[in-house]
């Protein structure tokens, strides 16, 4: 797969000593960027209560780059439907259509309660590396299900006594409204407006092959797997979401982008002091602090590491692509030949503004030359 397409996941996300309208302003910028280096999408991902990340609205800072960009393709990866109703979501992202039609990419996530009950089943063994891939051990997220601060997420983000509906009803009821065919038990219609008949491309996200990777197979959907946020399974994901794969005239052959947290230097020595506070900062999130604000490498290099924490990360520090052009175009095509991916989504944190637009500028250079 020589012309494999690269996109940006945008966290927004606030450095140490920043804010969150610096980080925004930085996001508008990288896309913007980002268009100009050849990126087919920029997605945003949807987080609460999170010190080190603005973007608590997709939509919103879709439409803010949407105005800002002409080409470059701009979406959620992705809207929470635990705590959202089907016809909000049509209704916002049909708004953002009209004024940008035909570049939308609207990423429907199995999260909140729902996903974290998912994820907490016993870790297995980890498996053997695939082409020189890294599948490490499963993480066991049993600590973030009974974490209050997660608890008091889902608290402030659900009305009270609300009970989030199916996730696969909620697929359901999205693509009817987007099509116009939304129809009651009682035979009760609805129209979206705007909203219906949008030119939206609707893509699952899925961290296992579980409901997620059905549902996205059963109805021709996109499917997108995340090994930047689950390594251990993400062959787990995008095996189930082909073998659920049910062609259809909104696509025909299954369709996968995969996830990967990039860091890209002139050099890998560079890249490395780049990336130093990566672990730092999947530490906060581990330990179900929210993330913090992106620390600098004197602040990241300060902290005294537990073996307690350092295991805690091992995961995901040891699946982060940090290095020169060339060191991680290679891994990324590893990853891309072990999940047989037909796009990879990059992902890319660094405490400083320029060396995050520098690391995407180089990546996309590498990735040109084929």
């Amino acid at each position: 797969m020589p012309d494999t397409p690269l996109s940006v996941l945008d966290l927004v996300p606030i450095s140490s000593g920043s804010t969150a309208a610096e980080a925004l302003r930085h996001t508008v910028d990288l896309a913007q960027r980002a268009e100009r280096f050849g990126y087919r999408r920029y997605w945003f991902a949807e987080h609460h209560l999170i010190p080190g990340l603005a973007g608590a609205s997709p939509p919103v800072a879709i439409a803010m780059v949407a105005a800002a960009t002409s080409r470059i393709r701009v979406g959620s990866a992705g809207v929470q439907l635990a705590h959202r109703t089907p016809l909000a979501v049509v209704e916002e992202f049909g708004l953002i259509d009209a004024l940008h039609p035909g570049r939308l990419d609207l990423g429907l996530g199995r999260s909140g309660k729902q996903a974290i009950r998912s994820a907490t089943t016993p870790p297995p063994t980890a498996p053997a590396p695939t082409n020189g891939l890294v599948i490490p051990k499963r993480f066991d997220w049993g600590t973030l299900a009974t974490s209050p601060r997660i608890a008091l997420t889902f608290a402030l983000l659900q009305q009270p006594g609300a009970v989030s509906p199916d996730y696969g009803e909620q697929v359901d009821d999205i693509l009817a409204l987007l099509a116009g065919t939304y129809r009651t038990a009682d035979g009760l219609e609805g129209h979206a407006t705007p909203g219906e008949g949008a030119d939206v491309e609707v893509w699952v996200l899925g961290s296992s092959g579980g409901q997620s990777a059905v549902v996205a197979g059963r109805n021709a959907l996109r499917f997108a797997a995340n090994y930047h946020v689950s390594p251990a399974t993400v062959l787990d994901a995008v095996t189930g979401y082909r073998a659920a794969f049910q062609p259809s005239p909104r696509l025909e052959r299954p369709y996968v982008a995969v996830s990967a947290d990039v860091v890209v230097a002139d050099d890998d020595a560079t890249a490395r002091r780049h990336a130093t506070g990566y672990g730092l900062w999947v530490r906060s999130i581990r330990r179900a602090e929210g993330a913090i604000p992106f620390p600098t490498p004197e602040e990241a290099a300060a902290h005294e590491w537990s073996e307690e924490d350092r295991a805690l990360v091992a995961d995901r520090v040891d699946t982060q692509f940090v290095g020169s052009p060339k060191t991680v175009a290679a891994q990324l095509r590893r990853l891309r030949d072990a999940t047989e991916a037909d796009e990879l989504v990059i992902t890319t944190i660094t405490h400083d503004h320029a060396d995050r637009v520098r690391s995407y500028e180089l990546l996309a250079e590498e990735w040109a030359k084929g």
